[in-house]
């Protein structure tokens, strides 16, 4: 186990090996994300080391995707974890 997970298992934090997300009235933005597996302007999947998001909405674009981080411009309806 890395020392990050150890400490966030310790502390009651979130798992680093997870995605977090954050939403707003404009769209979306996810940490730890390794790998965009599907990608349309109403659904977009992602997953992190351990499990995985489904965002669900309208107009929906990757306005920028680096080292793990992902922004996300539409109207996000929903967002589902999965795994």
């Amino acid at each position: 186990m890395r020392l990050s997970e150890e400490i966030a298992k310790l502390l009651g934090g979130e798992d680093p090996a997870r995605i977090a997300y954050t939403v707003s009235g404009s769209g979306a933005y996810l940490r730890n994300v390794r790998r965009i597996t599907e990608f349309s302007a109403v659904h977009i999947a992602l997953t992190g080391k351990r499990g995985g998001v489904v965002i669900e909405g309208e107009g929906l674009e990757i306005a920028k995707y680096a080292a793990g981080d992902v922004v996300i411009a539409g109207a996000v309806h929903s967002v589902s974890v999965t795994g």
